[in-house]
């Protein structure tokens, strides 16, 4: 008998633990809201659109792959 209430003591320390485990945990939803992401035209890479380079109506990675672009 004493082994079955130390079983159950166990179950329930153990449930408690993972109870505030889980409280204490943050919420991936509560981070920044997602950026708008954007494909380089040049070599299709997807980055947010706050990194990329707009010219012409068209989003770049960078100003290297702007300036090909252009050129073409």
């Amino acid at each position: 008998m004493s082994r079955l209430l130390f079983l159950l003591a166990v179950i329930v320390v153990v449930y408690l633990l993972l109870r505030s485990f889980r409280r204490q945990a943050p919420k991936q939803n509560a981070s920044a809201p997602a950026e708008e992401m954007v494909r380089c035209a040049q070599c299709g890479v997807h980055l947010p659109k706050s990194e990329s380079i707009l010219a012409n109506g068209n989003f770049y990675c960078s100003d290297a792959h702007r300036r090909e672009h252009v050129a073409k």
